[in-house]
């Protein structure tokens, strides 16, 4: 399953800003300014933007040699990067968050691919706010951070498609919010060591969009029983909030993630 921008009739053309799309990471990646600066101070941002996004490809792609997640899976030396020591403990701890069902190390390999993209994105929008960008909306794979206004006093609109037909089946309206959904790339059960295939999609939401891609992926991978339960005990903390759409199509939602959805959320956007 997916996501995307919802954008009205009429708006589309009269937000201020610019945004631009890049492959990063092997996918499209899209950074979308709609805060009014000059376009002196827009072009470096997003210069600086996707520089920041292929450094992070570069030091921590699992398939690069040269990257220092390569060389450590190779057993050689790595140079002593604080973002990668970061990145390591972060997932150490997800990983304990989720009973090991958010897992990096599979069958001797390093991948912190559930957690980066995500990782990435959140650590994006904190400096493009930083940098008096707050409007803005950022995508990599379907990976949304969004911040700030999709325009003057309109919240943004995010579709999340639906995984059989690509239909959009729910719009969540937000301000500030970060949206991952596991399902449309390959999980890994690390009970197994297996491809998991039990559920169709799950989209967590909540306020870092590095930790919601990690309980995504960790949800997804749980399978439909265990998958509930873990969102519901998960939305007891009001922070992160599931939707689970399992291979038949039917949708289990948490009650916090219906309140971005609802005549409430709408009527405040």
């Amino acid at each position: 399953m997916k996501t995307s921008e919802i954008v009205e009739p009429g708006l589309a053309m009269t937000f201020p800003g610019t945004s631009r799309v890049e492959m990063v990471m092997g996918m499209p990646v899209s950074v979308d300014i709609r805060t009014a600066l000059p376009a002196r101070e827009l072009t470096p941002l997003l210069d600086d933007a996707f520089a920041w996004l292929r450094w992070v490809d570069d030091t921590f792609s699992p398939v690069k040699e040269d990257s220092q997640i390569g060389r450590l899976n190779r057993g050689q030396t790595i140079r002593q990067i604080p973002e990668l020591i970061e990145v390591l403990h972060r997932c150490d701890e997800l990983r304990q968050a989720t009973d090991g069902w958010f897992e990096t190390r599979i069958n001797g390999v390093i991948d912190p691919s559930g957690y980066i993209k995500g990782w990435a994105l959140e650590r994006l929008s904190r400096a493009l706010c930083n940098a008096g960008a707050g409007d803005h909306r950022l995508d990599a794979g379907g990976d949304l951070r969004v911040r700030g206004s999709a325009a003057p006093g309109r919240r943004w609109r995010i579709g999340i498609r639906d995984p059989h037909t690509d239909a959009v089946r729910k719009v969540v309206f937000a301000n500030d919010l970060g949206v991952a959904t596991a399902g449309g790339s390959t999980v890994v059960n690390p009970r197994t060591g297996r491809v998991e295939e039990r559920l169709a999609s799950v989209t967590v939401i909540g306020p870092d969009l590095g930790v919601a891609d990690a309980y995504a992926t960790a949800i997804y991978a749980m399978g439909p029983a265990l998958a509930r339960r873990f969102a519901a005990g998960l939305a007891e903390s009001g922070d992160y909030q599931t939707m689970i759409i399992s291979r038949d199509g039917q949708e289990t939602s948490t009650r916090g993630f219906t309140a971005y959805t609802g005549a409430g959320a709408r009527l405040a956007g």
